[in-house]
């Protein structure tokens, strides 16, 4: 669960959506160069298996993406966006289990 702000921040997938119209990584868009490799064009799209993840600031458990502050079961529960921690729903009438 993400805010609105936050979506930008989000990482891009690295095959184009081509079934979808309107998609933002396809040929069409202009955005995706044909023949281009994505492991090899960008650092920021590359995976990293020894880069420090953080933890999640309520579990402390590790989570899977960077600047992420909440993993998704603390950030579901408590109704706050997962990067930022901003409010976006209010969670008072939901019927949620302790664990």
């Amino acid at each position: 669960m993400v805010c609105e702000k936050c979506e930008k921040k989000l990482g891009k997938v690295a095959t184009p959506d081509v079934w979808k119209d309107g998609a933002r990584n396809t040929v069409s868009s202009g955005k995706v160069k044909l023949g281009e490799n994505k492991l090899l064009s960008g650092k920021k799209c590359r995976f990293s298996p020894y880069s420090v993840f953080r933890s999640c600031r309520l579990c402390k458990d590790q989570l899977h993406q960077s600047g992420y502050n909440y993993c998704p079961a603390c950030a579901y529960k408590k109704g706050i966006c997962g990067m930022c921690g901003v409010k976006i729903l209010d969670t008072a009438s939901y019927k949620q289990s302790t664990v």
